[in-house]
């Protein structure tokens, strides 16, 4: 993996037009990989950006928890991992992540792309508009990209791993897993899965007029679910693990299909609303 300067925001053609934020497996992912360094308003990203190609299309990585695993949920900076990848020209977005389910028709090793999201963390920085004086109020009543998630759910049966169409995240702060009233507190209130990452992620990525898709791998059914004795730390990073080279190679289908056109309305997210910076 080689080292160079970013393309200075708003000058030169894009390095990339779209992003993952994922584990540190998917270094190997891509093709010609080399390490972008990008400086952000918001500190730095999880770890440089790395760029290659993937289906003959530019991507852009970003590990979500560092190159090792070093931040916790409740410390990964999404501003700045989103911004970095805005700077380097991405407008589409794939945030993969690891989910309990409260489902029992979801079990271990399903795939999900959701279309809600319920917001239960606290502590984060949840918007890159938080200047004094400033005050944008971004549209999120859908928080998913709907032509992303289209094309999630047709390579996920193309790749033989059909996903799950639809249902509602649930993001807890984490890095605790719930207990089992808690759970069934989320349940009643309309989870389908619950994870730690998925939020502020996507409704930064809205913020920034970025098309935002999650793909949730279900590692485990959730305290108020099973019947055991709870989810572990070590059951979640054994079943993501084995699931990764399927999801990797199940993502090089997701990323053929993405549009290659602007017509999507989640880049027109702020589009009349004053905002207090030019986004790169």
């Amino acid at each position: 993996m080689t080292q160079t300067p970013t393309t200075p925001a708003g000058t030169g053609a894009p390095v990339a037009e779209i992003g993952v934020i994922g584990g540190s497996g998917f270094y190997s992912w891509l093709d010609g990989a080399r390490e972008v360094p990008v400086e952000t308003p918001f500190g730095p990203p999880s770890a440089p950006p790395v760029v290659g190609e993937v289906a003959g299309r530019r991507v852009a990585f970003v590990p979500r928890h560092g190159r090792d695993h070093r931040f916790p949920p409740h410390r990964v900076n999404y501003r700045a991992n989103l911004w970095a990848l805005r700077s380097l020209g991405v407008r589409q977005v794939l945030g993969p992540c690891a989910v309990g389910s409260m489902r029992t028709d979801l079990g271990p090793g399903s795939l999900v792309v959701p279309d809600q999201l319920i917001d239960r963390t606290w502590g984060r920085e949840h918007t890159v508009y938080d200047a004094p004086g400033t005050v944008v109020h971004v549209a999120f009543a859908d928080p998913y990209c709907a032509r992303g998630r289209a094309a999630a759910l047709g390579a996920s049966v193309a790749s033989g791993w059909p996903a799950h169409d639809g249902g509602t995240l649930l993001v807890i702060n984490g890095p605790r897993f719930s207990t089992r009233a808690e759970s069934r507190w989320h349940a009643a209130a309309g989870a389908d899965v619950v994870g730690m990452t998925g939020a502020p992620e996507a409704g930064i990525a809205r913020e920034l007029a970025l098309c935002y898709t999650s793909i949730a791998v279900v590692t485990d059914l959730d305290a108020g679910v099973e019947t055991g004795d709870g989810v572990t730390h070590a059951e979640v990073f054994e079943v993501f693990g084995r699931s990764v080279e399927r999801l990797k190679a199940m993502l090089v289908g997701v990323v053929e299909a993405l549009p290659t056109d602007d017509a999507c309305t989640c880049r027109q997210a702020v589009d009349g609303l004053p905002l207090p910076f030019e986004l790169p």
